[in-house]
């Protein structure tokens, strides 16, 4: 199969129509080999708009999403990053390329080795993955510049919020299984949050993400 062909027509066919025009994300997007990254059985799907499946429940976003959400967060070299849940390893690679630094922490063991794996056969050096559950936090490297979570949840957590840096960003996919929003959220000053709402958009629910039964004003 001509990986680099099927990169420039997922680029070009897949990404770009759906107004992901950052050139840098676009080139960052052709740069890291998300087939790297695949599972094998998956390989040949790599670099198309289907969904794949990590097992144990786990999947990679579609590379559109993934293009919209590196546009919505605008990496920069000076980023500490915190990503809730590690998956494939593939966006923690994405993210280093333009951070300082990505720590990645995955609930599902599995996918800790499997994540860690690739990093580390593809030479990223500026990851750490840890297995842990991090949806309402990481504190031991807090604060955080970005902090991206790679699933669903009922509502961002307050606990994750306070683990943001002033001129800090969130992105998570905020609602219910059915139907969510791609959500930043951005800390303007101390305590003060300002909240877009990007695309919708559906996607698995985080594993142990709380409930809003949960929540105490």
């Amino acid at each position: 199969m001509n990986f680099e062909k099927a990169r420039f027509n997922m680029v070009e066919q897949q990404i770009r129509p759906w107004e992901v025009l950052d050139f840098d994300v676009l080139d960052l997007l052709m740069s890291v080999r998300r087939e790297e990254f695949v599972p094998e059985a998956y390989k040949s799907l790599a670099l198309s708009e289907a969904e794949i499946p990590l097992g144990h429940g786990g999947s990679m976003l579609i590379p559109v999403i993934e293009g919209k959400i590196l546009q919505a967060i605008q990496v920069k070299r000076s980023d500490k990053v915190l990503e809730v849940g590690a998956g494939s390893g593939y966006f923690a690679a994405l993210l280093a390329a333009r951070a300082d630094w990505v720590r990645t922490v995955e609930i599902e063991p599995a996918l800790v080795t499997l994540a860690h794996e690739n990093l580390k056969r593809y030479g990223v050096e500026n990851v750490i993955v840890e297995e842990g559950d991090a949806i309402c936090g990481w504190p031991s490297n807090a604060p955080y510049d970005l902090i991206v979570v790679s699933g669903g949840v009922p509502f961002i957590p307050e606990t994750l919020l306070q683990q943001l840096k002033v001129g800090g960003r969130l992105f998570a996919f905020v609602g219910e299984p059915q139907l969510m929003t791609a959500t930043l959220v951005t800390q303007v000053s101390e305590g003060n949050f300002r909240t877009e709402s990007l695309f919708e958009n559906a996607v698995p629910m985080m594993r142990n993400a709380p409930q809003k039964s949960q929540f105490k004003f």
